[in-house]
């Protein structure tokens, strides 16, 4: 069984020796199985987290309330913000899988949600509380984007800032995919960078893989399978590696930093939050003041990632990351849904919002770099693919859970049952009084 919390180093130096770690930890660990086949059968026992049977509820997880944040945490969290002290990493390298549609960031909904699309992803019978074709034909992204440059704009505002100021000072991570990348760079030369500076907007490519198999009692990387991404684990070590993340210069040429020059980026920031694009909450509010506070607040306290948990749908428990307490370690833990074996749904209280806080960020992605992260497989298509994930870095580093006093189901873009909640969120931030004129204003393009 995989344990998360014993890393087997990997060699994060290039493709090349990563693929070379991956091949390493396959000989090792599965020298015993046939092929692909067999791991399938046994993927489930192989991916278990090994002390599943003792877990317990979770402890002592920070509620993030007025009765544990005070003003001056608040004051904090907008002072670290306008400053630029926040490295906001948005995540949209995902493909909607279960949604068919492709890279997220992509989504238009007006274009890609028409009658016969929306049948085949929708329950007859469900209330559909907005029609596609009423709302104005922007991606999933774009709306992304433009949310986060409103709420700084209205944040700069209030704290009688320059608005264009403190969008200059803010610095992003883009992390995108093979397959759409240049059209999403496309996507924020034409928005003019979102009234940020192009210099500051910081882009990866998240790479793709073959699939393993075995051939000849030898397992080997097999260029004749399909890619597949390692997942948003693999896409953090990537940050670590060197000449992966870059920005691009007025000619849109790109220029991309050593592993130095971008640890020494990362070294400037007191925060790094990592946010994916399917969360819908976001579409309403994009700063969350009280969870930066708090992430900031624990980081002062030795905290190196923070991670929110919400509760789970007790009428409809989904699948998801697992919050519980391992008496082993005697620590809070975060266990993927994929380490957790025949667990019921329901016996899955507190998952994972996967909205993830990196206080002092450079110590963590060093950490990563130096030990890589915890390797789950997963076979496809007859193929062995690796399934890192980002949350298993709770396991490499001090690791503070928060929630709020009111635990709320997630709200997230992740199937055709969250489309009519999709489009409502869209709707309602195209009604906020100003958005659209704004935003016309801030990217020169008509909406």
């Amino acid at each position: 069984m995989l344990d998360p919390s014993q890393v087997e180093p990997l060699d994060l130096t290039d493709f090349a020796t990563y693929i070379s770690s991956c091949l390493g930890l396959v000989e090792k660990n599965l020298s015993g199985y046939e092929g692909p086949a067999q791991v399938a059968r046994a993927e489930a026992e192989l991916n278990k987290y090994p002390r599943l049977d003792s877990l317990a509820e979770p402890l002592n997880i920070f509620i993030a309330d007025k009765n544990n944040l005070a003003d001056k945490d608040l004051r904090q969290a907008v002072n670290t913000i306008l400053a630029g002290g926040v490295l906001w990493e948005h995540t949209c390298a995902g493909e909607a899988t279960r949604l068919g549609l492709g890279t997220k960031y992509l989504i238009n909904p007006r274009l890609d949600l028409g009658p016969k699309a929306l049948a085949k992803m929708v329950d007859k019978g469900a209330r559909m509380p907005v029609s596609p074709e009423s709302l104005r034909p922007m991606t999933l992204g774009r709306r992304h984007m433009l949310q986060q440059a409103w709420d700084l704009t209205r944040l700069a505002q209030e704290a009688g800032k320059d608005p264009a100021k403190v969008l200059s000072a803010q610095k992003l991570l883009v992390i995108v995919n093979e397959s759409s990348f240049q059209v999403i760079l496309a996507d924020f030369m034409e928005a003019g960078f979102y009234g940020l500076r192009r210099r500051n907007v910081y882009f990866m490519v998240q790479k793709s893989f073959h699939g393993i198999t075995k051939k000849d009692r030898r397992w080997k990387y097999d260029t004749a399978t399909p890619r597949r991404l390692h997942n948003h684990g693999q896409m953090l070590m990537q940050t670590a590696m060197d000449k992966q993340v870059f920005r691009l210069d007025h000619a849109g040429k790109p220029h991309h930093f050593t592993w130095s020059e971008y640890r020494q980026i990362l070294g400037e920031f007191e925060d790094k939050v990592s946010f994916n694009i399917e969360d819908l909450d976001y579409l309403a509010q994009s700063l969350d003041l009280t969870g930066l506070a708090a992430a900031l607040k624990l980081g002062a306290e030795g905290a190196r990632m923070v991670m929110e948990v919400v509760a789970n749908n007790p009428e409809n428990p989904q699948k998801g990351g697992l919050c519980a307490w391992d008496p082993e370690l005697n620590r809070n833990v975060m266990i993927e849904s994929f380490q957790l074996a025949d667990l019921p749904n329901s016996r899955i209280t507190l998952l994972n919002k996967n909205v993830n806080h990196y206080p002092r960020p450079v110590q963590a992605v060093t950490t990563v770099r130096e030990e890589g992260i915890s390797m789950p497989i997963a076979v496809k298509e007859g193929c062995l693919y690796f399934q890192p994930v980002q949350g298993d870095v709770n396991f490499l580093v001090p690791t503070a859970f928060i929630r709020r006093p009111d635990l709320r189901p997630i709200s997230a873009l992740k199937s055709g049952a969250n489309i009519p909640a999709a489009l409502e969120a869209m709707a309602e931030q195209e009604k906020r009084p100003g958005f659209l004129k704004w935003a016309a204003e801030l990217t020169g393009l008509k909406f």
